[in-house]
């Protein structure tokens, strides 16, 4: 009896409270993902596996004679968006939402040190998400902003482009099975490891340790909710648009420096591969649409360790989602995780050219 007492007394009312406040952001979380994420990628998965095809390349088809000019910046920025909008609008209030809904004591238990174990949290929890590298990143910033440790955070940034089940599943179907296990395997080094080691480049007061942020008092929010709700999403919206915009703007008119036709002779050299790799760490794309560009540049004459460099560096991250991010962690520590994502990408080049 004096059990069932002391864990009603647990749960009882703040403890209730924030059970409730969890399920109500689980449940909206769900919803926006089965809408956006999860019922289309069933569909998509028959596809897949009936055509050994989900498309054609986002980028078109390398042409020797294409130059950089605003019509086709303006082009890949339609398209890139027409592909994205859903997701990305999900992904901001999803990041809004982890500020008002989710109680910081709770978040800071289980993702808020430094350990591996927080990390680890935070990499599976991306796994529902499969969330490109940009629409991912404001839950990032929304958790950052709750105090929650950069190696969690990243992994949860990193692990749903990176370690996108459906994306794994297009992947063998499309491609083949060597390639799918080429991606999980530096995937989950790139998600585990390096966000991970990215805690040792934060200060010791940044985050401040969960520890003691959990002895004090948890206080309760100032103002109604709605206003608190929107005070976040305008906050994110002002700061994440006109930069995510500008740019893939940008990205989109380089596209024909980033990604130009390869000769046959330099198609699997060591200089193209690293190009390719710092090119895909730059560049930006909707879900899974490495694939169909692995695919049709491969055909085109691309050889196996370049387009190892792109399975890994395309989806991580990009320039947009790291200025999205960028207010939320230390220059240094988003620096180390660019040059271990295209040092990664390297590596698993080198191993394609072996194996593929």
């Amino acid at each position: 009896m004096k059990l069932a007492q002391s864990a009603l007394q647990q749960t009882s009312p703040s403890g209730k409270k924030t059970v409730w406040l969890v399920i109500l952001f689980l449940i909206i979380a769900a919803a926006g993902l089965s809408y956006v994420k999860w019922v289309p990628y069933v569909e998509k998965s028959w596809i897949a596996a009936s055509t050994h095809s989900i498309g054609d390349s986002i980028l078109g088809s390398p042409d020797a004679n294409a130059a950089p000019s605003w019509s086709s910046a303006w082009e890949y920025t339609t398209v890139y968006f027409k592909a994205v909008w859903k997701a990305a609008i999900l992904g901001i209030v999803l990041g809004s939402l982890i500020q008002v809904l989710l109680p910081s004591h709770w978040l800071l238990r289980v993702l808020g040190k430094t350990t591996f174990g927080s990390t680890a949290a935070g990499g599976l929890a991306s796994l529902p998400g499969m969330m490109c590298t940009c629409c991912a990143a404001p839950m990032a910033v929304g958790m950052r902003k709750k105090n929650v440790s950069a190696g969690a955070s990243l992994a949860f940034w990193i692990g749903n482009p990176v370690l996108n089940p459906a994306v794994l599943v297009f992947m063998t179907f499309v491609l083949s099975w060597k390639f799918t296990v080429l991606r999980l395997v530096f995937g989950l080094i790139l998600t585990f490891g390096v966000s991970y080691l990215a805690n040792r480049f934060m200060k010791e007061d940044t985050p401040l340790p969960a520890e003691k942020l959990m002895k004090e008092p948890e206080q309760a929010p100032a103002g109604s909710f709605l206003s608190r709700w929107g005070k976040s999403l305008g906050t994110m919206l002002l700061y994440v648009v006109p930069a995510y915009v500008l740019s893939v703007l940008l990205l989109g008119a380089a596209r024909v420096w980033l990604f130009p036709n390869v000769g046959e002779a330099a198609a699997n050299s060591i200089l193209i591969l690293i190009f390719f790799a710092v090119a895909g760490m730059l560049f930006v794309i909707p879900t899974a649409a490495e694939i169909p560009i692995i695919q049709t540049f491969m055909a085109a004459g691309l050889g196996a360790g370049p387009a190892g460099a792109l399975l890994i560096t395309l989806p991580a991250i990009s320039l947009p989602s790291l200025l999205i991010v960028a207010g939320s962690f230390p220059k240094k520590v988003l620096v180390f995780v660019a040059g271990s994502t295209v040092l990664l990408g390297i590596a698993a080049g080198l191993i394609a050219m072996m194996i593929l």
